[in-house]
C-alpha cells in the first residue's frame, strides 16, 4: 500500500483487469522515499483517469481500466517525455508490465525502443518435501541489524543491474514497511561470519495473486557463484513456502540471464508473462 488511498484503489483495479500490477515494487519504494513524483491524468470533467510514478530517469504509468481507449495513455506519455508539459524529464525509461497489445502500439506510435525484457515464471505445484539444506547451521532470518551487510552484498551481486543493484538502506526500509513483509521469509546464509547468499520471499494474501509465493530476490555472493549455492537457496525457499502452506511459486528474471533461466527452468518454472522496458529519447 502507498500513502495515497486513491492510488491504491487504482492499482488494485488495474491489477485485476490486466493480470499484473501496473507499478514495480522498485517504483513504489522510490515513491515512498520521495525519489518519484505521483502525477495524475484528468479528463475534461476533472476526473482522475490515470496515474504515473515519474522521475527524470524513469517513469511507470497506468490508465484507469474504465477510461481506456480514449487517448489518455498517449497524452500521459507525451506529457511525461516533455518537461515543458509537466513531465520530469525527456530521455527516460518506461516499463510496460504485462506487454499488453495497447502498450506495444503506444510504444510504436511514440517511437520508443524496447531495450529489456523481464520474464515472469511460475511453478504451479511445489514439491511437497523439497530437498532443503539438511544442516540448519548457517541459516538465519533477516533482522534490521543485517541491513547494511545485506545492502552491501546485494550491490556486489547485482552490480550490473540498474534497479536491484542500486537499492539503498532507505529503499530496503521502505520495503520492510510494506504490509506483506515478514522477516521469517527473508533467509540469509552465512559461511562462518560471511554472508554468502540469501533468498527473500514475498507472500501476499491478495486473492488476485492466488496466494502464490514470489521468490522476490535470490542472491549468491560473486565469489560463490557456480558452486551450486543457488540451488540450495531455492530449496530453502521452497521449504519455507511449504511451511507457510503456499501451493505455488513465481519469480521475475531478466530475459538474457541464461544461467538463472537454466536454474529456474530446471526446477520446473515456466514462462507466464513478460514485462518490457522501453527507452525514449527526443
Amino acid at each position: 500500500m502507498t500513502s495515497s488511498p486513491q492510488l491504491d484503489d487504482l492499482i488494485l483495479r488495474a491489477t485485476a483487469a490486466d493480470g499484473s500490477p501496473p507499478f514495480s515494487d522498485g517504483a513504489l519504494a522510490q515513491f515512498a522515499n520521495g525519489q518519484r513524483e505521483l502525477v495524475w491524468e484528468y479528463d475534461a470533467e476533472g476526473h482522475s483517469v490515470g496515474a504515473a510514478l515519474d522521475s527524470p530517469a524513469a517513469s511507470e504509468f497506468v490508465v484507469d481500466p474504465d477510461a481506456r481507449r480514449l487517448g489518455h495513455g498517449a497524452r500521459m506519455l507525451d506529457m511525461l517525455t516533455h518537461p515543458a508539459r509537466g513531465g520530469a524529464g525527456g530521455a527516460k525509461l518506461f516499463w510496460a508490465h504485462g506487454d499488453h497489445p495497447a502498450a506495444r502500439a503506444l510504444a510504436r506510435h511514440h517511437r520508443l525502443e524496447a531495450v529489456r525484457s523481464l520474464l515472469h515464471l511460475r511453478l504451479e505445484n511445489l514439491p511437497s518435501t523439497p530437498a532443503g539444506e539438511p544442516d540448519p547451521s548457517g541459516w538465519s532470518a533477516f533482522t534490521a541489524a543485517d541491513s547494511e551487510e545485506w545492502v552491501a552484498l546485494n550491490a556486489r551481486i547485482f552490480a550490473e543491474h540498474p534497479e536491484q543493484g542500486a537499492i539503498t538502506k532507505a529503499d530496503l526500509e521502505a520495503t520492510m514497511a510494506e504490509a506483506w513483509f515478514d522477516a521469517g521469509d527473508f533467509l540469509l546464509l552465512r559461511d562462518g561470519n560471511e554472508l554468502v547468499g540469501y533468498v527473500w520471499l514475498k507472500i501476499t494474501t491478495d486473492s488476485a495473486q492466488e496466494r502464490c509465493g514470489e521468490f522476490y530476490v535470490v542472491g549468491v555472493s560473486p565469489a560463490r557463484q557456480g558452486t551450486g549455492l543457488g540451488g540450495r537457496l531455492m530449496a530453502a525457499g521452497f521449504a519455507r513456502l511449504v511451511e507457510r502452506g503456499v501451493p505455488c511459486a513465481h519469480l521475475y528474471v531478466e530475459g538474457d540471464n541464461a544461467a538463472a533461466l537454466r536454474l529456474y527452468r530446471g526446477l520446473g518454472f515456466a514462462e507466464s508473462n513478460v514485462d518490457v522496458q522501453y527507452h525514449y529519447a527526443r
